[in-house]
């Protein structure tokens, strides 16, 4: 079946450690788009961080982000699907991290929140070139009427699979629980996930699941690799998205992503 649709996670698929895009995977992206075939982003990124790489590739098309929370077109910023979670949950979840004395961040559009500055929240701002507001997150929430993106707690992974444990108990099948990196734990409403939303976005191309290439490495993207008609690990992914996956390519440092579309939708090495 030809692929239709190519949806690549951005940090440590498409983009490398220095988090640049390589020629060889710009050269790969114009030449599927050339061929018809359409390219995007599924990313846990807010829009304004991953706006800039779809302005590099001449990407004018809907980006999926939030881990699916939000599709948005890259270059007008229309929203066109948005899934939040609920106020009332989310007041539950603030309330009780920051009682428990947790380090978060609440989203909502394309601004991220925090109770109080941190390395966490520098680090996190000057990497993905955001301003990281710091405000009183109840006090937000309080005014807010349609609820969240994404709420993200941060800390070493054994700290992470505690909280995992603890939200799990608390507000069963009430969140969906997921992590790009090691030393984040990302909360979203419960039927939000980057395979769903994809799945959605391919209904309306009128593409079906099977022409779909998905590519990603963390645990955020073993859903749309699972319901991808190819589902591609990167070579530095986590083992339990490669043992998902269809197959591997080769490493973000490796223009992983460039050889997966050069081999499967330009069909270079056939």
């Amino acid at each position: 079946m030809k692929i239709k649709l190519v949806a690549t996670d951005l940090d440590d698929t498409l983009l490398r450690d220095d988090l640049t895009l390589s020629e060889r995977v710009v050269e790969a992206i114009r030449q599927a788009r050339g061929q018809g075939v359409y390219v995007t982003f599924a990313t846990g990124r807010m829009p304004v961080s991953a706006r800039p790489y779809a302005e590099q590739l001449g990407l004018d098309v809907p980006i999926i982000t939030y881990n699916g929370a939000m599709i948005q077109e890259a270059i007008s910023r229309e929203i066109l699907y948005r899934k939040v979670i609920p106020v009332a949950i989310a007041r539950e979840v603030v309330g009780f991290l920051l009682g428990e004395g947790a380090h978060l961040h609440m989203y909502r559009k394309d601004r991220v929140f925090v109770q109080k500055m941190n390395e966490w929240s520098q680090a996190y701002g000057q990497k993905t070139k955001v301003t990281v507001e710091e405000a009183d997150l109840i006090t937000i929430l309080e005014e807010e009427k349609e609820g969240v993106e994404k709420i993200i707690v941060f800390g070493p992974p054994e700290e992470l699979a505690d909280w995992r444990q603890k939200l799990g108990q608390r507000l069963p099948g009430r969140l969906h629980l997921t992590s790009s990196k090691s030393y984040f734990l990302e909360m979203g409403h419960p039927e939000v996930n980057k395979g769903n939303t994809l799945l959605t976005f391919a209904q309306g191309l009128g593409i079906k699941p099977e022409e779909v290439m998905a590519i990603g490495d963390s645990l955020n993207d073993l859903e749309m690799i699972r319901c991808a008609g190819l589902g591609v690990a990167m070579g530095n992914a986590l083992q339990e998205v490669k043992d998902a996956a269809d197959v591997v390519t080769a490493s973000n440092e490796e223009d992983g992503v460039a050889k997966a579309i050069e081999e499967y939708v330009l069909l270079k090495h056939r």
